[in-house]
């Protein structure tokens, strides 16, 4: 049995639809030599984390369970127990974004106020409505880079998951996009920004990094995006750990940010699917791949969301 708690607007009308004023009322039949005239000595209520918890623990007594060990990309974090109803909604679930959209206003609401939240935690200034996955996103900011710069030559640190940068290649290999990595400085796992500096030049259009990267170590974006931008290359800044974004300084200082949101929402299950997302500057937003909801007024002046700069195949005419 669900508990879903009653606002004071709803107690007012079951209270209305009874024909009574209080919920006392439906008890005044009852003798008062029968009736608890004092509170029970209830304990205090507790959280749901609380909840999950003490069942977890109990349940723990019967069987130890089993460690996780993995991580790599794949976190697994206390979610509500709501998140699981919410997201298995049809229009959640999908890897799509409604056709005929506007007439979902609900679910452009919560997309519009994803983006949101993704524009805060990263810095940057708009976000996209998400990607399949962050693996698949980081060659799409490569590639969005690729077009922004008309160069195609591409820099991985070598702290990047070794997954993401194996889709990479793969996307690369049919795009004319060389990737280069370099190395990281063995001591402190962070990149190496001397290398950094000697292979860069005026063909690359991209300088790849994550933080924190695949050893757990924050690099230095400023430094990065310095050396990148002294040479005309834009910064790609990727994340596969989403939850850090709420304590570590935003990358704002990268062109784009691109990145896994596993972590705030989905349970590990055994490796996907996940949801991906791209995040940049105003100044990029046409090159920036996937659905974009934005904030408009309807024929009635009533605020409103929708599909905008919605660069898809279906909407671009094709070549002769």
């Amino acid at each position: 049995m669900r508990y879903l708690p009653k606002s004071d607007s709803e107690r007012r009308a079951m209270l209305a639809a009874c024909g009574i004023q209080s919920a006392e009322e439906l008890f005044a039949h009852l003798p008062d030599d029968v009736r608890i005239q004092q509170p029970l000595a209830l304990a205090a209520g507790v959280s749901e984390y609380e909840i999950v918890d003490y069942f977890r623990a109990r349940a723990a007594e019967c069987a130890n369970g089993y460690a996780s060990f993995l991580g790599a990309g794949v976190y697994a974090h206390y979610r509500p127990v709501m998140v699981d109803t919410v997201i298995s909604r049809g229009e959640f679930l999908t890897s799509y974004t409604p056709y005929q959209a506007e007439i979902s206003q609900g679910t452009l609401t919560t997309i519009f106020e994803f983006q949101t939240m993704i524009c805060q935690l990263t810095g940057m200034d708009v976000a996209n409505a998400s990607m399949y996955d962050g693996s698949t996103a980081v060659p799409e900011a490569a590639m969005m880079a690729v077009r922004l710069t008309g160069r195609n030559r591409v820099l991985v640190a070598r702290t990047v998951h070794p997954e993401y940068r194996e889709v990479l290649r793969t996307y690369a290999r049919y795009e004319h996009m060389p990737i280069e990595e370099f190395a990281y400085v063995a001591d402190a796992g962070g990149i190496d920004l001397d290398e950094l500096e000697r292979k860069i030049d005026d063909q690359t259009a991209a300088v790849i990094i994550q933080s924190p990267n695949f050893f757990g170590i924050v690099e230095n974006v400023n430094a990065a995006a310095e050396i990148a931008h002294r040479c005309g290359a834009l910064l790609v800044v990727v994340f596969t750990e989403a939850v850090s974004l709420g304590i570590l300084q935003p990358p704002s200082a990268a062109d784009i940010v691109a990145g896994e949101l596993q972590s705030f929402a989905i349970s590990p299950s055994y490796g996907g699917p996940y949801a991906g997302t791209i995040a940049t500057k105003e100044k990029f937003i046409r090159q920036m791949p996937g659905r974009l909801v934005g904030e408009t007024l309807d024929s009635r002046g009533n605020r409103a969301f929708c599909l905008t700069l919605a660069t898809r195949e279906q909407h671009i005419r094709r070549d002769k």
